[in-house]
């Protein structure tokens, strides 16, 4: 079957802890868990990187190398967070997501995943074929049909293995280093101007949208699904030290993949600011401008032929791992398994139909801003996976002694905060601009900004349901006493009991339910209170009919109950019974009060009132009531 109902709980099961590192020691153990990062570090250095990476060098010099900084260090603290999840609780962040929320949140957790994936499969698609274009001249709409062939090239790799995938990865890798290497030395950048560049500042509103892709460039939320599951492909014991060990190896895997990755996307920028914006051409946004200009400016043939080169090796590895990311995502929120080729088919042909669309209308020279374009979408759908992923591995519950300290959740949360704070800025001042400029503002308001609300409200959900959650599987339940403190246990005996009569079906039974709390060594006070409109505004001073009934039924009750051995007065108060009765109750002062239950709730109580509850607030003894 292509698609069935995913049996296995294994991410990514066909690897799954295919790697065993538990038996080896030394070196040995840290290359054999070495790999994972690699994989996960070409997504870094992308076509999508290389297309804001020239836009930034180009237009804006120097200026944004710190955000390729800022972006690398958050990659590498929520990698290291990603890769924390899938080593200690054996699941990758989209089982997690499953496990933690409603299936209508997965659905859109989901397909926001899906976008992500196509918008950068879109980049890779148009990276391999620029660079197909470029080495070898094919035109583009060909160069990018081709690109459907690389789909069973993943199949072909993960049958001999993950190391063997991981070690083509590398050496795809290794081409794209040694590259940029060459074209650094090419180049010949100012030093003294790259240091500057490490200077926070957004001079623009257009280096802001630059920004961002660079950010989404580089802190790719396909990559935190990817690294969850990729961790599980090694075999290292389920031991907290052998835990403890595999997170330890992975920072320092991960630190050096990510690094690698930083180099390759400074020098990309360097490159761009040294061979363009120093020479006013500013506008070099697009791959195949950056391709042509490289030799004159360079003087070196080999610059553009070692640019192309990087460029179809970066689309290609690229490829690789955003196949698995979206198998990962696939299974992990939907419990759904599509065999690989149709995967990888699917995801290909989406990313290719816009691709091919926007050549043929636009031309060859809208692909640059169709690449910035897809990196702002992948860091419009950061937030969705950063947040979970940091309630994840907050969770002490589930973590247990692997949950994150303090100091990391905070750094955590504030990259987070930045991502989203950026990208809500992004949003706000785009759809600013289209009302401005639309002909049809009313268009926008009915497609777009519906869009952007639930996808607000979806961020917001995911940001404080589990906070609200926990807080409620958190909240102490009602502690039972200790059986201990029941071995000197005193039991009160009732001497002076106060009963509400008012002369009802339950006065009989709440005369019993007293009695039965003193017995015959009580006293007892029968309360009875008229409540006519005489009393209300006479008081004690009325003489009517029913005063003077109520006294007699009242006094036949007490006494009945004096003939049967108790001790008993009786009370008549006057007005309303809710400060009638604890002034009654106090005067007598009662340490027990019985009364009936008007049997009402709801819309009656507008109507009747709330005697019982009003009463026992302004009483200081325990109140009995009977219903």
């Amino acid at each position: 079957m292509i698609i069935e109902e995913k049996k296995s709980t294994a991410s990514l099961s066909e690897v799954h802890s295919s790697v065993d590192i538990s038996g080896r020691k030394g070196w040995r153990r840290l290359f054999a868990f070495m790999g994972p990062a690699y994989l996960v570090s070409v997504g870094y250095m992308d076509p999508g990187n290389w297309a804001t990476d020239i836009a930034g060098g180009a237009k804006f010099g120097y200026t944004l190398i710190w955000v390729l900084l800022m972006s690398n260090l958050i990659a590498l603290l929520l990698q290291s967070l990603s890769a924390r999840l899938g080593i200690v609780r054996g699941r990758d962040l989209a089982q997690a997501s499953r496990e933690t929320f409603s299936k209508p949140v997965n659905i859109s957790l989901y397909i926001l995943a899906e976008i992500a994936i196509a918008a950068c499969d879109l980049a890779e698609v148009i990276g391999m074929a620029i660079g197909l274009n470029l080495l070898f001249g094919i035109p583009l709409l060909v160069a990018v049909c081709i690109t459907v062939l690389d789909t069973f090239l993943l199949l072909f790799l993960i049958n001999y293995g993950m190391r063997k995938m991981e070690a083509f990865i590398l050496g795809l890798v290794a081409i794209i280093g040694m590259a940029f290497f060459a074209e650094m030395m090419f180049a010949k950048p100012d030093l003294s101007l790259v240091v500057k560049g490490f200077i926070p500042s957004i001079p623009t509103d257009e280096a802001l949208y630059i920004a961002i892709g660079i950010i989404g460039a580089t802190v790719m939320p396909h990559n935190l699904y990817l690294h969850s599951s990729l961790v599980q492909t090694r075999r290292f014991g389920t031991s907290t030290k052998d835990k403890r060990r595999a997170i330890r190896f992975n920072i320092l895997d991960s630190t050096i993949a990510l690094n690698l990755a930083f180099f390759v996307n400074a020098a990309i920028l360097i490159l761009a600011a040294s061979a363009f914006f120093r020479n006013g051409l500013f506008e070099v946004s697009e791959i195949q401008d950056a391709h042509k200009f490289l030799a004159p400016l360079l003087g070196s043939e080999w610059a553009p032929r070692f640019f192309a080169i990087a460029l179809i090796a970066a689309g290609q590895s690229s490829t690789l791992t955003g196949t698995l990311a979206g198998q990962i995502v696939m299974e992990g929120y939907l419990n759904l398994r599509i065999a690989p080729w149709m995967r990888r088919l699917l995801t290909r042909l989406i990313a290719i139909v816009p691709a091919l669309i926007v050549i043929y209308i636009y031309g060859e020279s809208a692909t640059g801003e169709l690449l910035v374009l897809s990196q702002v979408i992948l860091s419009l759908q950061l937030g969705f996976a950063i947040i979970p992923l940091i309630h994840f591995v907050s969770d002490k519950e589930k973590m247990k002694e692997f949950t994150i300290p303090l100091y990391v959740k905070i750094l955590a949360w504030l990259s987070a905060i930045i991502i989203v704070g950026l990208n809500v800025k992004l949003v706000f001042q785009q759809i600013s601009d289209w009302l401005s400029t639309a002909a049809n503002p009313e268009v926008i308001w009915l497609t777009v900004i519906p869009v952007v609300i639930a996808a607000a409200l979806l961020l917001l959900y995911i940001t404080f349901h589990p906070l609200i959650s926990k807080r409620i599987l958190q909240t102490p339940k009602l502690s039972h006493v200790a059986l201990d403190h029941l071995k000197n246990l005193k039991v009160n005996q009732y001497k002076r009991i106060a009963v509400a009569i008012d002369f009802s079906n339950t006065d009989h039974t709440n005369i019993s339910h007293a009695l039965a709390q003193g017995g015959t060594n009580a006293k007892y006070l029968l309360i009875h209170i008229v409540e006519t409109a005489g009393a209300l505004m006479m008081g004690s001073d009325i003489k009517d009919f029913e005063t003077g009934s109520d006294f007699d039924s009242l006094k036949k009750y007490a006494d009945e109950l004096k003939a049967k051995g108790y001790d008993c007065e009786l009370m008549i108060g006057y007005g309303n019974p809710k400060r009638a009765i604890p002034k009654s109750v106090n005067e007598f002062n009662a340490d027990l009060l019985v009364m009936g239950a008007h049997g009402h709730r709801g819309f009656k109580d507008l109507i009747f009132g709330t005697t019982v509850d009003a009463v026992r607030h302004r009483v200081k003894v325990p109140v009995l009531i009977v219903r």
